[in-house]
């Protein structure tokens, strides 16, 4: 019967192995715009739909040589054009379009045209020789006729050639017919054209991908773009292939290596804490928490992969702080710790993390779900653990407490003024972190939140180069976009863009732009013959194929998020009413991202405040004493506020994740505080070790974010590291200024028998 019990266990724990195994290799990270905002918000909704209709933010692909106009060049603009083709024709490509396919398409309608000329002029000569036969004329009468027929087309006509094409044949082989086309009298590239040649020595192509590609298809988007730049042997000094795709593709990249990297540096950091600090024996039983963590961890990765939910930016930072905080409540439990009291100390701590899921951030509502997960998975199998090892080790001898294993009397109580004193200090310091709230700035540099990200020396040295690092849109909606007054209005939002925003609004391409040559007041005929004469990708930057949709698209440059904030505002106030019918809306990742740092700004005391709600509810539900409760309450907003205070004072800045500090102090608050209480009323020095340990386990599970690239993820490691010793600081204030009117100091009770080792727990 024993053998058919452990064959079960034995059989049982291969398939939860099997089934972690499964889901863990079904892991994914996501860092697209659905990463930084809801689906459901109306930036987020206009972005992704100009993204279905025109492709998403560009792959660009920069080209730069020492000598001008050389990548003008007969073999390289060849060069060039095949390389378009090639990316054109990769999979998850909307759009391409680059120097070469506009020269390609300007020679093409060139030639078209001398052929349309050259036909009509014989179509003439042939016309008057026929008629001249006819009439029954000799031989040199008809051609005298057909000469006649001709003179007046070949004058009106050839001087237009003549002046329409000063640099010959219209051929990419012929140098100064591309030379002419692109660039102007002083050698610099004419403005319809400085979007795909920015300067005379460089050459840029745009990839537009199609929308809503996940992590893996931009990674291997960006990846064939590199693979096809470099076989296209273009003769230049650099190639830079940069945009938001290939920055979110490096992202990725660093996610893969850091979170198995920070988790093993998280997991040797806390387990040398349990191994080398004195709080349990056997020696070989301190690493069963770890374990149960671990376990837990693990569990919670699987459970993200087999719901298909993609692990994003702040997933990164679960690994640790689950193996710090999560692997405590564990801890606890095998130390003996009364279960009650940890278990709702644990579910206190995941309704602190899990009201992170109020973040209007999907990355932070990501990392909250995880960690409430993760805290309640560890300590069940704590729970288990624990229950394992009361079942096979003897129980401590009596020491005449059975609620004091070590009888150590509680410290001498402060005395009523001294306690008023220390807890109005220690309330106006957290008060004044809680003010100075809405007063912290939340980093908005690009360049400090992705520091440490290589594929962001690309983007600066492209904006250098381009003038641009970032694409923003104005989608217009309607019946019909290019009627003539529809088209008539987006030229003077066009204009008013440039002249009130010229210097941080570059336009690349739009439907006015694409039809200037139409004048200013077109028929609808005519705009219908335009666009029949634009190439099909140009077209198809700027207009949808049934007319429903067009874009406007400028380029803007990669600068402070609350600056790029305030622009678009002031963008969004400057479009002209538009004629009836007509919708629009500004699109891209500046509008996204700008929308997700208001978000963040604006919901400061909502994210601050909810974690304490929501663990305090918990705590007053399962405690059997409310003003333990209240004080774990009290606790978790001391920390909190000293927090927010340091930060004012050594001016530090808020990012999206240590904006919600005060879910995440309330986890180690509430526990240190509820923990510590317990051991002052029963456990003694031995559980109030363990929390000391736990409380070191912690910092270091943060500490480990501080070996990160990513300056972000650094940052809020240090962040937090701090916010434990705040947490057990507020813990200890707390339980001096409001002792337990229950305990009592309890007289020693030495026992002289040695306890052998091994029935220590």
């Amino acid at each position: 019967m024993r053998i058919v019990r452990i064959l079960g266990w034995v059989v049982t724990a291969a398939a939860v192995v099997a089934v972690v195994v499964a889901g863990l290799a079904q892991v994914r990270t996501d860092t697209t715009t659905r990463s930084i905002l809801p689906l459901s918000d109306p930036s987020q909704k206009a972005s992704l739909e100009a993204a279905r209709s025109f492709g998403g933010d560009p792959v660009v692909v920069l080209a730069e040589t020492t000598k001008a106009g050389a990548l003008l060049e007969s073999e390289q603009v060849e060069r060039l054009v095949g390389l378009e083709g090639r990316l054109s024709r990769l999979p998850d490509v909307a759009v391409v379009f680059g120097p070469g396919t506009v020269l390609n398409q300007v020679a093409g309608q060139a030639q078209n045209m001398l052929a349309t000329i050259v036909g009509r002029r014989d179509a003439l000569q042939m016309a008057a020789e026929a008629r001249a036969q006819k009439a029954g004329l000799s031989a040199p009468a008809v051609r005298a006729a057909g000469r006649k027929a001709t003179e007046a087309y070949d004058v009106r006509y050839g001087s237009l050639l003549v002046k329409g094409l000063p640099a010959g044949l219209p051929t990419l082989r012929n140098p100064r017919f591309v030379r002419a086309v692109v660039l102007d009298q002083d050698g610099q590239p004419r403005q319809q054209w400085r979007f795909v040649v920015p300067s005379p020595y460089a050459v840029a192509i745009v990839v537009r991908p199609r929308d809503q590609l996940d992590q893996s298809a931009t990674e291997r988007l960006v990846k064939a773009v590199k693979r096809e730049v470099k076989a296209a042997g273009l003769d230049t000094e650099r190639v830079t292939v940069t945009g938001m795709p290939v920055v979110a593709a490096g992202l990725g990249d660093v996610l893969a290596r850091e979170i198995p990297r920070l988790g093993g540096i998280g997991l040797a950091l806390i387990a040398g804490c349990y191994l080398l600090l004195p709080w349990l024996r056997p020696r070989r039983a301190r690493l069963l928490p770890l374990l149960a963590t671990v376990s837990a961890t693990l569990a919670v990765l699987a459970a993200f992969g087999w719901l298909d939910h993609p692990l994003s930016l702040g997933v990164v930072a679960f690994l640790p702080i689950v193996l710090g905080t999560g692997s405590d409540f564990p801890a606890y439990l095998v130390r003996g710790a009364d279960r009650r009291k940890v278990v709702v100390a644990a579910l206190a701590a995941a309704a602190g993390f899990g009201s992170l899921a109020v973040s209007s951030v999907p990355f932070v509502r990501d990392l909250g779900l995880a960690l409430a997960m993760g805290v309640l998975a560890a300590t069940a199998l704590g729970l288990l653990i624990a229950r394992g090892r009361q079942l096979t080790t003897p129980a401590l001898p009596e020491t005449g407490d059975p609620g004091n294993d070590r009888g150590t009397p509680l410290p001498p109580r402060l005395g009523s003024r001294a306690r008023g004193a220390v807890l109005l200090v220690a309330a106006a310091c957290a008060i004044a972190g809680w003010v100075a709230l809405p007063g912290l700035k939340v980093e908005s540099q690009p360049e400090q939140l992705a520091a440490g990200l290589p594929a962001l020396d690309d983007a600066k040295h492209a904006e250098e180069v381009i003038g641009s690092a970032g694409e923003v849109q104005i989608l217009v909606r309607g019946k019909n976009v290019l009627e003539p007054k529809t088209l008539a209005w987006m030229r003077e939002v066009q204009d008013v863009a440039v002249r009130r925003f010229g210097d941080r609004l570059h336009p690349i391409v739009s439907p006015p732009s694409l039809l200037a040559f139409l004048g200013t007041d077109p028929t609808p005929e005519q705009i219908r013959a335009g666009l029949a004469q634009l190439p099909s990708y140009l077209r198809g930057a700027a207009l949808r194929s049934d007319g429903r949709q067009a874009v406007l698209s400028f380029g803007i440059e990669l600068e402070d998020v609350a600056q790029q904030r305030d622009l678009l505002d002031d963008l969004r106030a400057a479009i002209p009413e538009p004629p009836a019918g007509i919708d629009a809306d500004l699109a891209g990742l500046p509008v996204v991202t700008a929308r997700s740092y208001e978000l963040v700004s604006s919901g400061r005391y909502l994210d601050g405040f909810v974690g304490i709600a929501a663990a305090g509810l918990v705590l007053l539900i399962g405690l059997r004493r409310r003003s333990d409760a209240l004080r774990a309450i009290l606790a978790a907003c001391l920390a909190t506020g000293w927090g927010f205070a340091g930060a004012g004072v050594l001016g530090l800045t808020l990012t999206p994740l240590t904006v919600a500090l005060g879910s995440l102090a309330t986890a180690t608050a509430c526990e240190f505080t509820v923990l510590l209480g317990a051991a002052r009323a029963g456990r003694g020095d031995l559980l109030g070790r363990s929390v000391l340990v736990a409380a070191l386990a912690a910092t270091c599970g943060y500490l480990a974010l501080a070996f990160s690239g990513l300056a972000v993820i650094r940052d809020f490691g240090l962040f937090l590291a701090s916010t434990v010793a705040l947490s057990l600081l507020a813990a200890h204030v707390v339980r001096l200024v409001l002792p337990d009117r229950g305990a009592r100091p309890r007289t020693p009770v030495v026992d002289l028998a040695p306890v052998p080792e091994e029935v220590l727990v």
